[in-house]
């Protein structure tokens, strides 16, 4: 079965609020097997309504309607609908009971504008009248439309509790099998990914996409088969090719991230870390300290911007950086046993680089940064060039410093 969602208000046509309950309603719907045809947002006309629905009617078979269902003026979804399907809007007289019993406990008389909630089109059926959420469902040409309230955690609840339930019921027959998965790489770009994955052989069935959300990229593997066996087996195959092929710069998946995944390899492995940062000023610390329980791990870091601070905190020689200037090779190595010496952890990281936009020169450019491990008193050091603002240069520090801490312990996991 393939559904449309249509999301109806003028505070989401005009960006004033996000329109969080049309993903909420498909990510449902396509979980439980069924396909999406189209997705709209439009505003409170009821000529917009009546034309979204009309059409929606001729090519799908069912339709999540949101928002338009309270009783101000500017809710409308009832009245278009009423004439768009030349269905009269009729009180629901036990709704209209529970609203005047609610007003004269309130000390108010009849004619108040909640009485709005309880006129709803002909051959509406409330999903529950005793409730103060409003919806309701209308078969019209043998198709079931579904009208929920615009607010997201009425909706949510409306959408889980009563119209999943009542759209299996009415698509008795098999549904779609779905299997998906996210992979997050680091390491590779894009075209990269995709040249490494048309090369497998993989399954015509399996749908691959690609989104870029830097600094990673994410590939998702998607399934969606009647035959539910048959899909999880191509699947899981399809899945296994893909990581035999793509190797280290896979990380995790679906909801991982890197601060995470280097957390639960410390954990594993019984290692402690500490971090010296410059040019990041601190934001590899605040990532690994935003993932809960990481105080088992993470025993402290230091700023050291300055060359002073380097000197006298971690006890850097000065004529090392007399030498090989602050953003060296050296530095970058004396700055990660320094930390990890003056806090007794098992690794220390460290940056120092040259994040812009001033600061470069002809051998050391904008973007020259140093990352540096030190751990059982032996370091690695790797230099990078990045491009972009300072953000950007910052961000891909901090990542990099991540990534090269996680291949780190996962070569020396077990």
């Amino acid at each position: 079965m393939k559904g449309e969602i249509i999301a109806i208000g003028d505070e989401l046509t005009s960006g004033r609020i996000l329109n969080t309950t049309s993903g909420y309603a498909a990510r449902k719907l396509f979980d439980a097997g069924y396909s999406i045809h189209a997705m709209s947002t439009i505003g409170d006309k009821p000529r917009l309504i009546e034309e979204a629905l009309l059409r929606a009617i001729k090519k799908v078979d069912f339709i999540i309607v949101t928002g338009g269902l309270g009783s101000t003026d500017d809710d409308l979804t009832n009245e278009a609908v009423s004439q768009a399907l030349n269905r009269p809007t009729i009180p629901n007289l036990e709704i209209l009971a529970l609203i005047r019993t609610h007003l004269e406990a309130r000390g108010e008389s009849p004619g108040s504008t909640l009485e709005k909630l309880a006129w709803l089109p002909r051959g509406a059926e409330a999903f529950d009248p005793q409730s103060r959420v409003a919806g309701y469902q209308l078969i019209h040409d043998d198709t079931p439309i579904f009208f929920l309230p615009g607010v997201p955690s009425e909706m949510q609840e409306l959408m889980t509790t009563t119209v999943l339930p009542r759209l299996a019921a009415w698509a008795a027959g098999p549904r779609l099998k779905t299997c998906q998965r996210v992979f997050r790489i680091f390491g590779l770009s894009e075209p990269n990914v995709n040249d490494i994955i048309r090369s497998l052989d993989l399954p015509k069935e399996i749908i691959i996409g690609y989104y870029p959300v830097f600094p990673d990229v994410h590939l998702s593997v998607l399934i969606r088969e009647r035959d539910r066996k048959r899909s999880v087996d191509l699947f899981d195959t399809s899945c296994q090719m893909i990581k035999e092929a793509l190797g280290s710069v896979i990380y995790g998946t679906e909801e991982d991230d890197l601060e995470s995944v280097v957390g639960d390899l410390l954990v594993r492995q019984e290692k402690t870390l500490a971090l010296a940062e410059s040019c990041t000023g601190g934001l590899v610390s605040a990532r690994i300290t935003k993932v809960p329980g990481s105080s088992r791990y993470f025993t402290g870091s230091a700023v050291t911007y300055t060359n002073d601070l380097k000197i006298r905190f971690l006890k850097i020689d000065p004529l090392l950086i007399e030498k090989h200037g602050a953003v060296s090779r050296q530095t970058a190595e004396a700055m990660a046993a320094g930390i990890r010496t003056l806090t007794d952890s098992d690794i220390g990281a460290a940056i120092t680089g040259i994040a812009g936009p001033d600061g470069g020169s002809d051998e050391k450019p904008v973007g020259t940064v140093y990352i540096a491990l030190h751990c059982n008193g032996r370091s690695r050091v790797h230099r990078h060039l990045f491009s972009g603002s300072r953000k950007r240069i910052q961000t891909l520090s901090a990542h990099n410093c991540l990534n090269m801490l996680r291949l780190f312990l996962k070569n020396n996991d077990g």
